[in-house]
């Protein structure tokens, strides 16, 4: 691990999503798997999607167990457009609706210089980081907005998770932090089309301690991150209390924005 040591933060945050359906992409490891356990422990129902099917089961029977709400675990391919209308399908035919959407999925592939990087590495990266994002949100979005079967109206939450290297890219994550960018303008070009029923907001991550961080270098890190305003990495328990809000009544007047979450990055 690294010498300047992430100190524990577990808010313990809940909100009111009783009767509401979660969907979380990207759900069965890091970031998102503390979003799905926190959504399910706030009352909501949630299906947990990866490209890793037997991840999903297992981390949908996991929350079901800790929380008692009702999960659905279905693999997805978030970079392969035409999955994305099956999985969409699926959901609303299991579960019967979806209230809030994270779109938490992402990828940030390797390259040793700018010039090494090939079609298939970018393309994959703006697939899953930004085209997924965009089609899973348009079809999920367009129901959203709908008026209900039963005649109730229509609502809902996107909440994109975007990265703070949207805005401070670096030379390592170039077509990462192009997607990232991508995606702020795409959140708030979401409120606008499926606004004043339908949220969509961002939350602009900065870097958290994940299964992730395993290949970084950690002497450029530890050096880096005393420059941030709390000298420290994020726990990934720390953006709960944002996706809470995002997901609940409490951000009732929040659309097109961004939060950002980087303990401070300068």
């Amino acid at each position: 691990m690294s010498a300047v040591d992430a100190q524990p933060g577990a808010p313990g945050l809940r909100a009111d999503l009783a009767g509401k359906v979660a969907l979380v992409t990207g759900g069965t490891r890091g970031l998102g798997r503390r979003m799905v356990s926190a959504l399910a422990a706030s009352g909501a129902d949630v299906v947990v999607t990866s490209r890793d099917e037997a991840a999903c089961r297992d981390v949908a029977e996991q929350v079901a167990k800790e929380s008692g709400r009702r999960t659905l675990g279905r693999a997805c391919h978030l970079g392969r457009w035409p999955e994305i209308g099956g999985l969409v399908d699926d959901v609303y035919a299991t579960m019967g609706r979806v209230d809030i959407l994270v779109n938490n999925a992402g990828i940030s592939p390797l390259y040793s210089s700018l010039d090494a990087v090939g079609e298939d590495l970018f393309d994959k990266t703006i697939a899953v980081n930004l085209k997924g994002p965009f089609r899973l949100s348009a079809l999920i979005g367009t129901r959203m907005a709908a008026v209900r079967g039963d005649g109730e109206a229509g609502g809902g939450s996107i909440i994109n998770i975007s990265s703070t290297a949207a805005v401070k890219p670096r030379p390592a994550y170039v077509p990462y932090a192009a997607a990232k960018a991508g995606l702020v303008a795409m959140s708030e070009g979401l409120a606008r089309a499926f606004g004043p029923t339908v949220r969509s907001n961002v939350i602009m991550a900065g870097p958290f301690l994940t299964d992730i961080t395993a290949g970084w270098d950690w002497d450029a890190f530890n050096a880096r991150v005393r420059e941030f305003a709390l000298g420290r990495i994020g726990q990934p328990e720390e953006i709960v209390g944002a996706v809470l809000y995002l997901a609940s009544d409490a951000s009732s007047y929040t659309t097109g924005t961004v939060i950002r979450i980087d303990g401070g990055e300068p």
